[in-house]
């Protein structure tokens, strides 16, 4: 048997999620148990929320390393003049994962952190990124007609 605990806030940013932790435990075979707890003076209520400060942040960190790189992917492809729906398709897919994972983050950040904001800006930037690149894998594919671009086939 093992055993283990979590600490969230008290928002309902966490409401389904426990919910469905209760649903899977029981589903196992396990007990469920959902306590609040005080913190007993003012620093120890700052260690748990800096604790989940910091967790997000670290999430919030990497979510904009990988914007980056998105951005990063899509200028290498215009470097080498890629303009594929083959490619254009795989960019798009990229997109949304990253969008998938904005709003995964966006509803864990219960204390609203700035830093969400960043991270939705720099997602707009990558749309931007991706809308310019499909709009120049349009007009070459536009002008080429129904013949290959850059040796790879129309797709």
């Amino acid at each position: 048997m093992s055993a283990g605990g979590w600490i969230v806030p008290d928002s309902p940013a966490f409401a389904n999620g426990l919910h469905r932790a209760e649903e899977l435990c029981h589903r196992g075979g396990g007990t469920f148990a959902l306590v609040d707890a005080v913190p007993r003076n003012p620093a120890a209520a700052e260690v748990f929320r800096r604790a989940f400060v910091d967790a997000r942040l670290d999430e919030w960190s990497e979510f904009q390393a990988e914007c980056r790189g998105y951005e990063e992917e899509i200028a290498k492809e215009i470097s080498k003049r890629k303009f594929t729906f083959g490619e254009l398709e795989e960019e798009e897919q990229s997109l949304e994962r990253l969008r998938r994972w904005y709003r995964d983050l966006k509803r864990r950040d219960a204390l609203e952190l700035p830093e969400a904001d960043a991270a939705e800006a720099h997602l707009h930037v990558c749309e931007a990124v991706f809308d310019g690149y499909a709009d120049q894998v349009y007009a070459v594919m536009r002008g080429a007609g129904s013949g290959p671009v850059d040796g790879e086939a129309d797709q």
